[in-house]
């Protein structure tokens, strides 16, 4: 099957609670609600752009565990390309999650079978890789692995999107030059740069920093004051929706994952930023993760009625 889009990176079992309020340390307080759900960066944004559409393949590894075969199941049912993804030998990946009554969240992660996505895996599957035109990366899996991803979309003259979540301070500057869109947040993008980022100010000079070193497009997110655009040409401001947040879990997943499929359905850079904010924002309106995903149908009834 050739794919539009092939997403290399992580799925994960989310297993989320509802709280009051976070407990202090050595606090036992009582959670009100406690939900699982499908999860994983990777999983999440290859989710979003089938469901917008687009013809997606997913290179990952699940675990020997029931995890694994309902990631399997949910993948088929999301119409997702599971020709590159393996069963490995350790238990699947899973997140716990908590989510506090203004949804704000704290996420641990348990890498598990994500751990076992390698280079030479990516190796087995050299005819997926071929035949995107976006290849989708993010940082549950190990570096190595995406570095080895980067140089073979390189050698092929196929585009990157590195979203660079979570935060990794090995992260090597000369992989992420050789990328055509990066996508941190603030946090992120001073960890990488080594430069502040309280301000908008500090912020574009951070991205123009890496912008300088090679990379084609930064674009940095900012929760609900939108994305910031910076290339050689350009430094501007996508707006976001104003919306009335019940759970922004999964959010920045779904953007990425919009954003992947607007663009690669051909609108430039801004539209597709645009759209992506719009579907995030509809997103951040539900509560979980995959299943706040709307497909492109509903994504236009609800975005219609937003913003009516």
């Amino acid at each position: 099957m050739k794919s539009d889009i092939v997403v290399i990176g992580s799925n994960m079992i989310d297993l989320i609670t509802y709280v009051d309020r976070m407990p202090v340390e050595g606090e036992t307080i009582e959670a009100p609600e406690f939900e699982m759900g499908f999860g994983g960066k990777g999983a999440n944004q290859a989710v979003a752009a089938s469901r917008l559409g687009s013809a997606v393949s997913m290179i990952s590894m699940v675990g020997q565990d029931a995890f694994g075969q309902q990631q399997l199941a949910n993948f088929k049912e999301n119409n997702i390309d599971i020709t590159g993804v393996g069963v490995g030998t350790k238990n699947s990946g899973a997140a716990p999650i908590f989510v506090d009554k203004s949804s704000d969240n704290r996420i641990l992660i348990i890498k598990g079978a994500n751990n076992e996505l390698t280079p030479a895996v990516l190796d087995q599957h050299l005819d997926i890789i071929k035949g995107a035109k976006l290849i989708v990366l993010q940082q549950e899996i190990p570096l190595e692995t995406n570095y080895h991803a980067i140089d073979l979309a390189n050698e092929f003259n196929i585009p990157v999107l590195l979203n660079p979540a979570p935060a990794n301070d090995d992260l090597d500057l000369d992989h992420v030059t050789k990328v055509d869109f990066f996508t941190p947040n603030e946090t992120e993008l001073a960890t990488l740069t080594e430069l502040p980022t309280g301000n908008l100010a500090e912020i574009k000079i951070a991205a123009k920093k890496l912008v300088a070193m090679g990379v084609k497009n930064v674009i940095v997110t900012l929760g609900s004051k939108g994305v910031l655009w910076v290339s050689d040409k350009t430094d501007q401001i996508i707006d976001s929706i104003k919306v009335k947040a019940v759970d922004t879990t999964g959010a920045g997943d779904s953007f990425i994952g919009a954003f992947a499929h607007f663009y690669t359905d051909d609108e430039d850079i801004p539209t597709a930023l645009h759209n992506a904010n719009r579907y995030a924002a509809i997103t951040v309106t539900k509560r979980g993760t995959q299943k706040s995903y709307p497909t492109l149908e509903n994504f236009k009834k609800e975005i219609e009625t937003i913003e009516s």
